[in-house]
């Protein structure tokens, strides 16, 4: 069942391309196999959890036509996350019409420029979608799971890792994603420091109302940061993917 989940390189993940390509991180060459990190990051309670998981039995389930709903019904059930998931990151009610979920923290017209020059608003914006994003992906993780421990021995035994393995990284998993918006405030520095150079240089006034307009440098930040939260969302969801393409690895083989 192992051949059925995407083999990729940690360093691989959209997420880790996206910052490194905003010059706010790098990515450094690891000589360990995702076998060893995964060693260095589970402890001895985790262990003894992984190894009841991977030589427990699983029962066959009893009747295929209600192992088929709930399959259906999960595959329906990612679709419906994604698409409104990244449809809250896109409806931001500024750069699109309509009521955002989350409001870009732009600035009003009653800022200074020292005032919309405040990076906390942008962390509270980026936080509120991780939240957003935990909460989602968290319930249809486990909707995922609960429909494969359906449908074969195989695949429950495979849903019961994956249980083990989202408890075991969940607090690491936590800690990576958080240092994300201090990485977005380092690229916020920089177009910021960017743009204050070029006003100095003009000797314009500096009006933060253009900021969010046509080639504003804020308007370009914001641009980035979606890209960042969509990359998010897409390594959030990988393993529901990854049960998702085990399934249909295993229904290709009973045909």
């Amino acid at each position: 069942m192992a051949q059925g989940l995407p083999r990729t390189h940690l360093n691989s993940a959209g997420l880790v391309r996206a910052l490194a390509g905003l010059a706010v991180a790098e990515i450094p060459a690891s000589g360990q196999s995702l076998a060893e990190r995964l060693g260095d990051w589970l402890d001895f309670k985790d262990a003894l959890a992984l190894f009841s998981a991977l030589n427990a039995q699983a029962a066959a389930d009893g009747g295929t036509t209600a192992s088929a709903t709930a399959i259906a019904g999960a595959r329906h059930a990612c679709k419906r996350v994604r698409a409104a998931l990244a449809e809250s990151i896109a409806s931001d009610g500024v750069s699109q019409p309509g009521k955002a979920r989350i409001e870009l923290p732009v600035p009003t017209a009653q800022d200074t420029a020292e005032e919309a020059a405040d990076f906390e608003p942008w962390r509270r914006y980026y936080l509120a979608h991780q939240r957003d994003m935990n909460a989602n992906i968290g319930a249809l993780r486990a909707t995922v799971r609960a429909a494969l421990a359906r449908r074969s021995p195989a695949l429950a035994k495979l849903a019961a890792l994956d249980a083990v393995m989202d408890q075991a990284l969940a607090e690491r998993e936590r800690a990576l994603l958080a240092t994300v918006p201090a990485l977005l405030e380092q690229r916020f520095g920089q177009r910021l420091d960017a743009h204050r150079a070029a006003v100095a240089d003009s000797q314009a006034a500096d009006d933060p109302a253009a900021w969010m307009g046509p080639g504003g440098w804020l308007a370009g930040f914001c641009a980035e940061l979606k890209a960042v939260l969509l990359a998010e969302l897409e390594l959030r969801l990988q393993p529901v993917t990854g049960l998702l393409e085990a399934l249909d690895n295993e229904m290709g083989k009973q045909q």
